[in-house]
């Protein structure tokens, strides 16, 4: 190479810079939370899509994002312009990340063929435009500084305006846009509230995407300028490959994938089970949107202490055991006949508890692990002399992503395999039915939670190992490196 790209410092940031690098995400809560919370049912229950349809057209646009995540990614990675190797594509993304959310929620009247390709079309433009801001900005967090634990801080921030935008949406779907009429005494199962919720949701990501962009403009000229060189396409695969095959890369992408499907069947499946599982009303579901505040925040306090504590690999394993068994337990009560029946007093009590403690454990096993790929960037620039945060980042965004695709996809496989009822009401689904959800529900998720805990045990980076790093990067560049850590 003829030119070596300067490499960010250990520093600590002000808290301006962490709130706007932050805010950014709640585009990605958005549309995340829309497409795993409300977009299988209201396809399937309010459209007429049969679910395993709905499921395929997800993961037919999952096989879309394999291919365009990491190919931004390497191309914001190598970008050169005097808005940086980030920013433009950041820009880029925001009008149409707003445009086809809006059209996700608000389909033309077509054939079942022609609804077929329509919602595909949408999902894969929405999650191509989405993968142009996201993974340049997320990649900003391996920029902004080279700390271990300042690093889990940021992404705390990032982690948290992702849960709080997503669940105000969520808040706002259920208490104002999915409500009642006398054509659909069911609010959830209303299709002219999803329409309002698709506009104002649109909005809200529009605004998201332009002030974390304007907010962190000014620290490109502190940013990586990467050197300027002449690829083939054949180098760039090569080049690609060389940098995905680390080895603790490796497996943290595997363990993400699990702990993304396990959280995408818990937001896929939440509403059918709170709707006839526990014949909740829209409002009480509410409640536990309200919930999942709490949870978002203590996920929040949590990260930072327990990565320092216990270091990042340790707490995320930690995290994930408890938030499986308090996940499984009120559902494996009600199997076993020891859980209060439906309408009981303590029933939304307990269950709100339940899904607040298991959320903000889970989003904090989320945290630790983007914030164990960060430090891969340092192992992996030592080995190939290519700071390649974009392209860790894609993958680690195509794994996030895979929330809203194949846990939707294992979801419909569930309702598929329990036959269940097509534009059902609840009281009225059968026993049987609901009880062979929860029967497959439990195992499915336990054993997607099982095989994330070990790929996680076999991540090497330690706080020591990347501080070593650091210190051999900068020998290497023949200086310390290191700022004295400061307010930036």
């Amino acid at each position: 190479m003829s030119e070596s790209p300067a490499r960010p410092a250990a520093k600590r940031l002000s808290l301006p810079t962490k709130l706007f690098y932050g805010f950014g995400t709640v585009a990605f809560g958005v549309k995340d939370q829309g497409f795993s919370y409300l977009l299988l049912i209201f396809y399937n229950q309010v459209i007429g899509m049969p679910a395993h349809t709905v499921g395929l057209v997800i993961m037919i646009a999952m096989i879309f994002d394999a291919i365009s995540d990491p190919l931004i990614g390497q191309m914001s990675d190598n970008w050169r312009s005097k808005w940086g190797r980030r920013h433009p594509f950041m820009y880029a993304a925001a009008i149409p990340v707003a445009i086809t959310y809006g059209l996700l929620w608000n389909p033309p009247q077509l054939s079942e063929t022609g609804l077929f390709f329509y919602l595909l079309g949408v999902a894969v433009l929405i999650r191509t435009f989405i993968t142009l801001y996201e993974i340049p900005s997320t990649a900003l967090a391996a920029e902004l500084t080279t700390d271990y634990d300042e690093r889990t801080k940021v992404l705390s921030y990032r982690y948290f305006f992702a849960w709080w935008g997503g669940l105000t949406m969520t808040l706002l779907a259920f208490q104002v846009f999915l409500r009642p009429s006398e054509d659909h005494p069911v609010g959830q199962l209303n299709p002219d509230g999803y329409v309002n919720y698709g506009l104002t949701a649109a909005g809200v990501m529009l605004v998201a995407i332009l002030v974390s962009s304007i907010g962190t403009h000014r620290h490109i000229p502190d940013l990586v300028t990467p050197p300027k060189r002449k690829l083939s396409f054949g180098q760039v695969m090569k080049e690609m490959a060389g940098t995905l095959a680390n080895r603790s890369f490796l497996v943290l992408i595997c363990a993400g994938l699990f702990n993304a499907m396990a959280g995408g069947l818990v937001l896929s499946l939440n509403l059918y089970f709170n709707t006839y599982f526990w014949e909740l009303t829209a409002r009480e579901i509410s409640i536990f949107a309200i919930g999942n505040f709490i949870s978002a925040a203590l996920a929040f306090a949590l990260a930072a202490p327990l990565s320092l504590r216990l270091g990042k690999k340790g707490a995320a394993q930690i995290t994930k055991v408890l938030a499986f068994v308090i996940a499984a337990a009120p559902i494996s009560l009600r199997l076993l006949g020891l859980f209060p029946d439906n309408g009981a007093p303590m029933v939304v009590p307990i269950l709100f508890l339940q899904t607040t403690l298991s959320t903000g454990l889970s989003i904090t096993a989320s945290i630790l692990i983007s914030s164990m790929i960060a430090d891969v960037v340092e192992n992996s620039e030592l080995r190939t002399g290519r700071r390649s945060e974009g392209l860790f980042f894609a993958a680690a965004s195509f794994v996030n992503k895979s929330v809203s695709g194949v846990g939707i996809f294992v979801s419909s496989l569930i309702l598929l395999l329990i036959a269940f009822p097509q534009g059902a009401r609840p009281g009225e689904v059968p026993e049987a039915v609901l009880r062979d959800l929860g029967l497959l529900y439990v195992p499915v998720l336990g054993a997607l939670y099982a095989a994330s805990i070990v790929f996680v045990a076999f991540y090497a980076i330690t706080r020591e190992g990347h501080a070593e790093s650091l210190r051999k990067l900068a020998a290497d560049a023949g200086s310390d490196g290191i700022e004295t850590p400061g307010p930036q």
